[in-house]
């Protein structure tokens, strides 16, 4: 574990890098994994895999990139939520059409906010950030983004 990672740790932070966990928030039991980046092949799913807590309040899936593979496999083992952020929300976006691209193997119209992913729901935030190869955004504003899970 790096001194960042540790000194996240020391502040409750959650880490899910290919790992597991499962932790309480305002009452309620929440089964979490997530994987390392997909983008760049360090997600390891199998570490992980296999049925989430059907008695957990929250089954929660976290990817970096919300790579198909990862999505089809946390949503298969009754993830409630998926969550993940990479795409920039398409950072270059035109109005009316969307995100020219998502840099991954998701579909453009799901390159930001709320959507159905099979049984799961799947949130993508678009983020603060620009890519370092396309320093810009157009017509895709940059969020941080707070969202409320009702029981």
């Amino acid at each position: 574990m790096t001194p960042l990672n540790e000194g996240l740790a020391a502040g409750g932070w959650l880490d899910l890098d290919n790992l597991a966990a499962t932790t309480t928030a305002r009452g309620w039991r929440i089964d979490a994994r997530g994987v390392d980046d997909p983008h760049i092949g360090r997600d390891d799913y199998s570490k992980v895999a296999g049925p989430f807590d059907p008695t957990a309040d929250l089954r929660l899936g976290v990817a970096h990139a919300p790579y198909r593979r990862v999505l089809d496999a946390m949503a298969a083992d009754g993830a409630d939520l998926l969550l993940a952020g990479h795409t920039h929300g398409g950072q270059v976006c035109l109005p009316r059409f969307g995100a020219l691209v998502t840099n991954c193997d998701l579909p453009r119209s799901q390159a930001k906010g709320l959507s159905d992913w099979g049984q799961s729901a799947l949130h993508v935030s678009a983020g603060l950030g620009t890519s370092p190869y396309t320093p810009i955004r157009l017509a895709c504003r940059p969020e941080a983004t707070l969202l409320t899970v009702l029981g």
